[in-house]
């Protein structure tokens, strides 16, 4: 059993690291916060087999706390192992603004320096990473981290302040974080020197287009056009995205179409992938009795029975497929093919149709034809 000591355990990199690590049965993990005392800091310290120094300030309200906060706790840490003759791995993490010389920046290149030498001094491997903006779920918004405030506010109809919409901003996500950091961690032992470290993916993207993908988010829910998320970089960005949004507002109401038959409502469209859309079919009623030229779909009725006819619509054969919600079979309607779907049982028919296309009223590609 490793003893793992994570200051700082309740910030955003903090709390997403802690939540991951704690789940592995060989670690047991130890977290310090701003709310715990330095005898508690000391007690921890001298247990750990190894050291996530993430604790630090960025917005202090005096610009001298900037060096108590980083250097400050960080020289207190390294003084606790060495005056004990503690050999224990640290991973400090450092800020890309460590470059920079600034009250920030300066503060944080020094606790960088420390943590160094303490591994040279003493002879045992440190890890320093100068992160970049890191984004994901758990992140405060509204101080420092525009990706978080960009959500909160979007996902709440709050404006946004955007002074140069061409500025790129260099993006990590968290999730890439914690799996670098304790694969940091794992190796720590075997690592022949103490370095500077990378996590191994980052993100080079234009503000305008962080902006106009958090719109097109909190616009889904009214136009059911979902963005298809075929990049790494969409799909982490929606997954924050909805990470921010108000707790009381989780849920939203389809358009439910009403008629003799029973009702149908759309639930998600794409652009380049088609469209999900649901149905309740009332008993002996029949929907469908159209073909189409390209349009392709997939039935699956998941509750009820049903039968699903075919017939070519040059032939006079017809094909029948039953289907019930107690063995979910999918059938394919291809094209060229008239089809139908009739409710052969005594309860209501639930279906879920997927089409290739999203639905153009102007160019429909449905043409009515009796199975």
């Amino acid at each position: 059993m490793r003893t793992v000591l994570v200051t700082g355990a309740n910030g955003f990199i903090g709390r997403n690291l802690v939540a991951t690590i704690s789940r592995r049965e060989d670690i047991e993990v130890m977290r310090i916060d701003s709310k715990n005392s330095l005898e508690e800091l000391e007690e921890y310290a001298l247990k750990a087999d190894f050291i996530y120094h993430l604790a630090g300030v960025n917005r202090p309200e005096n610009t001298e706390d900037f060096m108590t906060g980083n250097l400050g706790s960080t020289q207190h840490l390294i003084n606790i192992l060495s005056s004990n003759q503690k050999k224990t791995p640290i991973l400090l993490s450092s800020s890309i603004q460590a470059k920079q010389e600034n009250p920030y920046g300066s503060s944080k290149r020094a606790a960088e320096e420390a943590v160094l030498a303490y591994g040279h001094n003493i002879g045992v491997n440190t890890f320093v990473y100068r992160l970049p903006n890191v984004f994901g779920k758990w992140s405060k918004p509204n101080y420092n981290s525009v990706v978080a405030t960009w959500c909160y506010n979007i996902s709440r109809e709050i404006p946004i302040q955007v002074n140069n919409p061409e500025a790129e901003v260099e993006l990590v996500y968290i999730d890439d974080v914690v799996e670098s950091f304790i694969d940091t961690m794992d190796a720590a032992d075997t690592s022949s020197i103490s370095d500077y470290r990378d996590i191994p993916r980052s993100f080079i993207v234009k503000l305008k287009d962080i902006e106009a993908s958090l719109v097109s988010f909190k616009s889904s829910r009214h136009t059911l056009v979902i963005s298809d998320l075929k990049s790494d970089f969409e799909r982490f960005l929606y997954s924050t995205y909805l990470s921010y949004m108000p707790e009381d507002d989780f849920g939203y109401d389809l358009e439910m179409k009403h008629d003799n038959r029973g009702w149908l409502a759309e639930f998600i469209k794409t652009e380049h992938s088609g469209q999900v859309f649901i149905s309740r079919t009332k008993p002996g009623i029949t929907r469908g009795n159209h073909w189409h030229h390209t349009k392709v779909e997939k039935f699956l009725v998941i509750e009820g029975e049903a039968v699903v006819k075919f017939r070519r619509i040059e032939d006079e054969k017809i094909l029948e497929y039953p289907v019930n919600g107690l063995s979910l079979r999918v059938i394919d309607i291809p094209p060229g093919y008239t089809h139908s779907i009739t409710n052969t049982g005594t309860i209501d028919v639930i279906t879920l149709f997927w089409a290739n296309e999203l639905f153009n009223p102007d160019k429909p590609d449905t043409y009515y034809l009796e199975v």
